[in-house]
């Protein structure tokens, strides 16, 4: 859209209402008393919003039931589904559901589930809502809230934009819409639902709740969602984090009256159900003296985005660096590459240096989009094999994407469960590792691939190497 057009678009918007809401969405919050919120994270980068919130990797029923009873009021659970083809992401969906449910009976909990996914509305839609109705439902709506701040993620007259230095870019028109695997043509959200279901769902029955709505009084916002025809899937518009937290309110209220609902949803969406106020960033201990490692930075994410602010942290940092050439690691035998790469890492590590590891910028593609996925996977494992052989403990790792960063999560580390400690710059998340890891207690930053400016992963490195006063 032209910049006239935008500015009539939000000329035309009704004013954002003054009222806070956060204090009454955390009273309803720690009223509610046995419900859990869940997040079903198709990979670990929507942790961005939320603080002093658990992390978990594995799902069996005991692990569940053990989440379920404590004193927080939501957990995270790494699905990392976006790596997978459908069948393995219909298996999984439906293991971690049947064990949500045993694990809530045994414990009299009662769950509120959101799926979380990639904020440019790619992954495994409508699938993964699909199986946890199959499973968890019945729901009375399917709610899509793909808004997401830091990301510039906003929805206004149901069309989805993605806003960078103030250019309203409708999202089937940015880069993240061509993704080999999960790409759409449509900015319109009604018509990315019929779009993603193959026309089950016509673009004219899907509903949607306007800003208007939103920046109305909390009251009629409780009375549209309540009005909304059983199972149907509505659009939530949100062009601020205050349009996020009135429908969240909105949603709690109905909850109250016995509605279920689930929410296919971005971060955004996660810390406004909280309540949560925001937080100044995270700030690392400086532990250069204690810890005379240096730190590692990983990167798999080939996004434009990732490759500038790579291109960036090369150009403007003092660190040494590994290109791991995709072509080599698709071909057999691959191991003399990744011990060479090992071998200078540790070394540099050893010595004090920061390092980044990534992988080479073309992007290969297989003949279909799965084939394209198991490209992408046998790439990321070459970034975990990386990590599980380094002998020196680094200070401290930022992992670039959010393949990357779940498997080095999960494969590379060993992490069952994590708390997340806040972020380091918006959109960015830091991680406290548990005992049961590689590296017990080390900063862990999960860093999205399509977050940030050019020099966002710089500044990242920034932050665990400011400045020594003297």
């Amino acid at each position: 859209m032209s910049p006239a057009e935008i500015d009539t678009l939000l000329a035309l918007l009704p004013p954002i209402p003054s009222e806070p809401l956060r204090a009454r969405i955390r009273d309803l919050v720690g009223s509610n008393n046995g419900n859990k919120l869940v997040v079903l994270d198709d990979d670990p980068t929507g942790t961005q919003t939320v603080y002093d919130i658990p992390v978990l990797t594995q799902w069996d029923t005991a692990t569940l039931a053990a989440e379920l009873c404590t004193d927080l009021a939501c957990f995270y659970i790494l699905t990392n589904s976006r790596s997978l083809p459908p069948d393995g992401t219909i298996a999984l969906h439906r293991e971690l559901a049947r064990n949500l449910n045993e694990a809530a009976t045994l414990t009299g909990r009662s769950v509120t589930l959101i799926s979380r996914s990639d904020s440019t509305l790619r992954g495994h839609f409508p699938l993964e809502t699909d199986v946890l109705t199959a499973e968890c439902g019945p729901f009375d709506a399917t709610f899509i809230l793909p808004y997401f701040e830091a990301g510039g993620r906003v929805t206004i007259d149901d069309v989805h934009y993605v806003v960078e230095n103030g250019t309203y870019t409708p999202a089937a028109d940015t880069p993240f819409a061509k993704d080999a695997v999960f790409g759409y043509q449509s900015s319109n959200l009604r018509e990315w639902v019929s779009e993603k279901t193959n026309g089950r769902v016509p673009a004219a029955e899907v509903h949607s709740i306007s800003l208007a709505t939103l920046r109305g009084p909390v009251d009629s916002i409780v009375v549209a969602v309540l009005e909304l025809p059983t199972g149907t899937y509505t659009i939530v518009n949100a062009q601020n984090r205050r349009d996020v937290e009135a429908f969240a309110l909105a949603t709690i209220e109905a909850e109250r009256r016995d509605k279920r609902y689930i929410y296919r949803s971005a971060a955004g969406f996660v810390s406004a159900r909280l309540g949560l106020e925001p937080r100044p960033l995270w700030l690392p201990p400086d532990n250069r003296e204690t810890a005379t490692a240096g730190g590692l930075v990983v990167v798999g994410s080939h996004v434009p985005k990732s490759s500038a602010q790579l291109a960036h942290l090369l150009a403007n940092c003092d660190i040494e660096s590994f290109e791991l050439d995709v072509s080599v690691l698709l071909a057999e035998p691959r191991q003399e590459l990744i011990g060479h790469c090992v071998s200078h890492v540790n070394q540099w590590l050893a010595s004090g240096r920061n390092a980044v590891v990534y992988t080479s910028r073309s992007v290969v593609t297989g003949e279909s989009p799965y084939q394209t996925l198991a490209i992408g996977n046998a790439v990321s494992r070459a970034l975990v094999e990386t990590v599980q052989q380094l002998e020196t403990v680094p200070r401290f790792l930022i992992a670039k994407g959010g393949i990357t960063s779940s498997d080095v999560a999960t494969d590379g580390l060993g992490v069952k469960r994590a708390m997340v400690l806040g972020q380091i710059l918006p959109g960015v998340s830091a991680w406290e590792i548990g005992a049961e890891t590689r590296f017990p207690g080390m900063p862990y930053v999960v860093f999205p691939g399509n977050v940030g400016s050019e020099d966002s992963l710089a500044a990242a490195l920034h932050a665990f190497n400011p400045p020594v006063e003297t």
